[in-house]
């Protein structure tokens, strides 16, 4: 495919190539190319299941053909959006992690998937009174007392609620590459210029060279990825959805890439996507025959919780047939 950059990698086969110019699971909502402004909490995906038991990574290694990305961290085995959930990708070898980014009351940036803080935390318990315990009602003072693990399983017990800041501490130099959301920008006016204010202060993760790239930006709100490509040009974006065929054009102008539900693809659509050289990074894949159907279709990248059973899909080779 059209990849004028690659995410530099700290390893010995250290270059995974992407798209040109500007990737999550578990049912979110469709999206709309322009948010409607709503005050309600908004809950994404699902508790999990008993925590699964990890894959051993295969002997043979993955193609690089595909990119890995792992969702909200190795999410089907540690808690979402939490650092132990981005370290564990790493060891599971992932090649990126994807995460969620929000606004606290004070104009923080910490990391959270639903609008409210109640699924993935004991909110309800440090702050009962708060009802809908939503994040953007909450000063990060208030959100580093929560302990982000205990509703995962036992041993994450008093894992916090990270900052966009400490994850890209936690993770610079891991060889990863970061697909980063902006969620709910409806919800966050503005935000966009607060992420790109946090971002110049980590320079590893932003990296004018096409071949260094290791961030690709991405929202269902289409409108908000076109304010952030304004604010930093260099940057790939992604947009979350399905769009229609004859919007593409015009998407492209500033979208690296089109990030659809797993359900949403086609060989035909990909192959739209790619005739204007933009890559596809399909979500939320869990299911091995699913990853297997969605890369025959010709997808650039695979966003799955079970970063392990993709790397084990991956070393298979090519599916029969393509």
């Amino acid at each position: 495919m059209f990849r004028p950059f690659c995410l530099a990698a700290t390893v010995a086969v250290s270059a995974l190539l992407f798209t040109a110019a500007p990737a999550t699971a578990a049912p979110d909502p469709r999206p709309v190319p322009a948010a409607t402004s709503t005050a309600a909490p908004v809950t994404y995906g699902r508790t999990p299941p008993p925590v699964p038991v990890p894959v051993p990574a295969p002997a043979a290694a993955p193609s690089a053909r595909v990119v890995n990305v792992a969702h909200r961290g190795a999410s089907a085995y540690a808690p979402e959006n939490t650092i132990a959930a981005f370290r564990l990708a790493q060891t599971q070898h992932a090649d990126m992690f994807e995460l969620d980014v929000q606004r606290t009351r004070d104009h923080e940036l910490v990391l959270m998937h639903d609008t409210t803080l109640a699924r993935t935390t004991n909110v309800e318990q440090v702050f009962p009174e708060r009802a809908p315990w939503q994040v953007a009602d909450f000063e990060l003072s208030e959100i580093r007392r929560l302990d982000a693990g205990s509703w995962f399983a036992a041993r994450f017990q008093r894992e916090p609620v990270p900052t966009l800041a400490e994850a890209l501490r936690a993770m610079r130099g891991s060889g990863l590459g970061l697909l980063l959301e902006i969620k709910a920008s409806e919800l966050y006016p503005g935000i966009e210029y607060t992420l790109a204010e946090e971002l110049r202060r980590h320079p590893y993760w932003l990296r004018t060279n096409r071949w260094e790239r290791r961030l690709v930006v991405q929202s269902f709100n289409w409108q908000s990825m076109r304010t952030f490509h304004g604010i930093l040009p260099w940057v790939p974006i992604g947009l979350l959805g399905t769009p229609a065929i004859d919007r593409m054009p015009r998407l492209a102008q500033f979208a690296d890439q089109i990030n659809p539900h797993f359900e949403d693809l086609s060989p035909d659509y990909v192959a739209h996507i790619h005739a204007l050289r933009m890559d596809v990074f399909a979500w939320s894949v869990q299911d091995p025959a699913i990853m297997r159907q969605v890369i025959a279709h010709g997808v650039d990248g695979v966003i799955t919780d079970r970063p392990d059973v993709l790397r084990g899909v991956l070393a298979e080779g090519p599916p029969r047939g393509s």
